[in-house]
C-alpha cells in the first residue's frame, strides 16, 4: 500500500487506473452522446489524500469515457447548512457530495428535499452494493470507522488494551488516556466498555453511559478535538491509548509510531454520494455514481489509502495484506457496530449539550 503524496505513480498504479479507464469505455452503461455535451460536474469530496485518488482513479477516468469533466472540491466534513443554501437559492457551487448519513438524514427529514432521489437501485453497479450501504439519497461510496488505538512500546512485557472495556480498566492497563471532546462515537464506548453488546448499542442508554465515562474522567489527560491532533500525540507519545478514527491510527503509523490498532468493537459510519435536489446536472451525476460504483475502480484506492470500500467483490483485487487494513473487511464490519444516524439525528442537540456540561463539572 502506498501512502505517498507525491505526484509520481507507480507502473502498477498506471497499469491499473489505465485499465480500469479503458474498460469503462467500452462500458455499454456509459453515454455514448456525452462527449458531445461537454459537461462538468463538481462534486464536495474530503480533500488531501481522497481528492487526489479520486482524481486518478474516478474523476479522470470518467471523463476519458464520457467526456464529462469532474471536479472535486473540499468543503466543512458536514456541509449541511451549504447544500440548503445552494438548493434555496437556486444558485449551485457543487452538483453532488460525498456526505454521511447524518447528513443526509438533516437534508431530508423535512417536508422539502434537499436530495436528489437517485433512482439507480436497479442498475447493475448499485443492486450489487449490500443494502447497508444504500438509501434513496445516497448510494455507499466509503465506510470510516473509530478504532481503539495504542503504542506497543507502551505495553512491552505485559497485556495490550483489547477492547473498550480495557480502555475504561484504569487499573490493569494503566497508561496516558485521551477521549474525544464530542459525544459522537464516546457514548457508544463507553457502552460496550460496560458490557453493553454490539447488537443492544442503539438506543443508546445515555444515562449509563454518563455513569461509565465518570469512572474514567480524571484519568483522561487530553480531550482531543481534530483528527490533526490525535495523529501527532500518536506521534510524539503523548498518549499510549485513544479512541480515534482507523485513518489518524494508521497515518502515525506509516510515520513510523508503532501504532496497533483494535478492529474488535469499531464504530463504523457510511459516506455515501448524494445529489443536491434541483441540480441541472443530475443525470450527469447518476452516470458518475454508476461509474465509481464499480468494485474493480473502488480496489484501486488502496493504492492511495486503505479505502473503506462498499463493494464486497472489490476486495477480489485488493492484495490480502492491505485488505486488513480496510475498514470494510468483512471480519471489521462484522465485529462492529453501525452508527445509527437516525438516532443521532434525534437525539443529539441534548446528548452534546449533556455532554459539553459533564467536561466542565
Amino acid at each position: 500500500m502506498s501512502m505517498n503524496n507525491d505526484g509520481n505513480w507507480s507502473r502498477r498504479r498506471f497499469l491499473k487506473t489505465t485499465a480500469i479507464g479503458a474498460a469503462a469505455l467500452s462500458s455499454p452503461a456509459i453515454w455514448t452522446s456525452a462527449r458531445a455535451q461537454g459537461k462538468r460536474i463538481i462534486v464536495r469530496d474530503d480533500g488531501g489524500i481522497y481528492t487526489k485518488a479520486y482524481n486518478a482513479v474516478y474523476y479522470g477516468p470518467f471523463k476519458e469515457a464520457t467526456g464529462i469533466e469532474v471536479v472535486g472540491v473540499q468543503a466543512n466534513a458536514e456541509p449541511t447548512a451549504q447544500i440548503k443554501s445552494m438548493v434555496d437559492a437556486g444558485s449551485y457551487t457543487w452538483d453532488m457530495a460525498k456526505i454521511s448519513e447524518p447528513a443526509i438524514e438533516l437534508l431530508t427529514d423535512g417536508e422539502k428535499k434537499y436530495l436528489e432521489q437517485h433512482g439507480l437501485g436497479s442498475e447493475a453497479a448499485i443492486a450489487s452494493l449490500p443494502k447497508q450501504y444504500l438509501s434513496d439519497y445516497g448510494v455507499g461510496t466509503n465506510v470510516y470507522t473509530t478504532v481503539l488505538a495504542y503504542r506497543s512500546d507502551a505495553f512491552e512485557g505485559q497485556d495490550a488494551p483489547k477492547s473498550w472495556a480495557d480502555f475504561y480498566d484504569v487499573a490493569k492497563y494503566p497508561g496516558r488516556r485521551a477521549l474525544r471532546k464530542h459525544p459522537f462515537d464516546t457514548i457508544e464506548q463507553a457502552l460496550m466498555a460496560d458490557g453493553v453488546p454490539v447488537a443492544n448499542v442503539y438506543p443508546c442508554d445515555v444515562d449509563r453511559a454518563f455513569k461509565k465515562l465518570d469512572t474514567i474522567k480524571s484519568d483522561v489527560e487530553v480531550f482531543w478535538t481534530s483528527g490533526a491532533q490525535v495523529e501527532q500525540m500518536l506521534i510524539s507519545g503523548e498518549v499510549d491509548m485513544i479512541p480515534t478514527w482507523v485513518s489518524r491510527a494508521q497515518a502515525a503509523r506509516s510515520a513510523g509510531a508503532p501504532v496497533e490498532i483494535v478492529w474488535d468493537q469499531n464504530i463504523w459510519g457510511l459516506d455515501s454520494w448524494a445529489i443536491l435536489a434541483g441540480t441541472p446536472n443530475a443525470d450527469a451525476c447518476r452516470e458518475f455514481i454508476k461509474f465509481a460504483s464499480d468494485p474493480k475502480r473502488q480496489a484501486a484506492l488502496v493504492d492511495y489509502f486503505p479505502a473503506g470500500v462498499t463493494q464486497p467483490a472489490a476486495f477480489d483485487d485488493i492484495d490480502p495484506k492491505i485488505a486488513k487494513d480496510c475498514p470494510t473487511f468483512p471480519e471489521h464490519i462484522k465485529r462492529g457496530v453501525k452508527i445509527d444516524a437516525k438516532y443521532w439525528f434525534a437525539n443529539q442537540a441534548q446528548v452534546i449539550e449533556r455532554y459539553n456540561s459533564w467536561l466542565v463539572s
